[in-house]
């Protein structure tokens, strides 16, 4: 099994860890590759000479390119699964035999690694960041999925090839999660332990948690439009959709994505009038949504709630600097966004 897999590794100034993941990655799967997306240190080199197969990015451009060049690679070299893991060492390599586990039972599926069980070795800032992504990336894929973040994956192939991929950077990840469940394919996952070390992440809490909520947001008025007037349609995308078209022209995707934001908040009480109202005359409209028997205005308040939740994160993280540890988005959080998936 593991001959038609590889394990693929998008990897920026990672010198200093390099090495040890290609070197364990190794021992459980024949092929690994590496895209230096454009490293000024010796990360090709060094993945090199641990044994992995580099691909040279000449300019960094983001993870998102990174991992769709190593979609590309690996489709044509003919692998029918691509594991996907972090250069940093945030992931460990012994845990691929868990992918490899599930991909046999499930071969269709996507796997994602789940390291919410480890709640109390994730830092607090990044587990509220990480619950409030899952809460509304879930009704984007029609399913719940426990970890929406991790980068610790298998894709397979023919999974792969039903979906455009148009976002960047961290948002990629984002974006293939969604498209896999509005195609009404499954998301998975397997228990991975939580490591958090300072081994130079290039995670931007500010600017990719933005860009990864604007593309969530962008999703969900065209998604929404056509579940709303349509009868028993929980699963929306296919390739090349309006949205696609729109994401693959940088500018028209910068503008419909800033449109959507701003208007998200009122949007979403013309849903909830469109989710009563149409309901009347179009059956089960919807239908993503109605699955989970859950009250709309539920989700409607939610969105609402975002403005303040930003506030009350600024606010808190003001506090702790000078001393005083409230936790306010814990308790925000708990109040406007519950577990609402069985």
């Amino acid at each position: 099994m593991t001959s038609t897999i590889c394990v693929i590794i998008p990897a920026y100034n990672a010198a200093s860890t390099i090495k040890g993941v290609v070197s364990q990655a190794l021992k459980h799967i024949p092929m690994v590759i590496v895209a230096d997306d454009g490293s000024t240190d010796d990360t090709a080199k060094i993945a090199t000479e641990a044994g992995a197969q580099v691909i040279i990015i000449d300019q960094n451009k983001g993870k998102g390119n990174a991992l769709k060049t190593l979609f590309k690679k690996a489709s044509d070299m003919g692998y029918d699964a691509f594991i996907s893991l972090d250069a940093d060492a945030q992931h460990d390599p012994d845990e691929i035999p868990l992918f490899i586990n599930a991909n046999a039972q499930y071969p269709d599926d996507l796997i994602v690694g789940s390291r919410m069980h480890e709640h109390d070795k994730i830092p607090r800032a990044r587990f509220n960041s990480m619950y409030i992504a899952r809460f509304f990336v879930c009704f984007a894929a029609n399913q719940f999925i426990e970890d929406t973040q991790c980068g610790f994956r298998l894709y397979p192939r023919s999974l792969i090839e039903k979906i455009c991929l148009t976002s960047e950077r961290y948002a990629t990840e984002t974006e293939a999660l969604i498209k896999t469940g509005d195609m009404g394919f499954t998301v998975r996952h397997v228990k991975i332990r939580a490591i958090y070390e300072d081994n130079g992440s290039h995670f931007k809490a500010v600017k990719d948690v933005g860009a990864i909520t604007a593309y969530v947001v962008s999703y969900f008025p065209l998604k929404w439009f056509i579940e709303g007037i349509t009868s028993d349609k929980p699963y929306t995308y296919s390739k090349n959709n309006l949205r696609d078209l729109i994401g693959r022209n940088e500018i028209t995707n910068i503008i419909y994505q800033t449109f959507t934001a701003l208007l998200i908040i009122p949007l979403m009480w013309f849903y909830l009038i469109e989710f009563h109202l149409f309901s009347l005359f179009i059956k089960n409209n919807f239908a993503s949504y109605r699955k989970i028997s859950q009250k709309f205005y539920i989700l409607t308040l939610a969105t609402q709630m975002l403005p303040l939740l930003v506030f009350i994160t600024a606010t808190d993280k003001l506090l702790n600097a000078l001393g005083i540890n409230l936790k306010l988005p814990d308790r925000f959080i708990d109040t406007f966004y519950p577990h609402m998936w069985g």
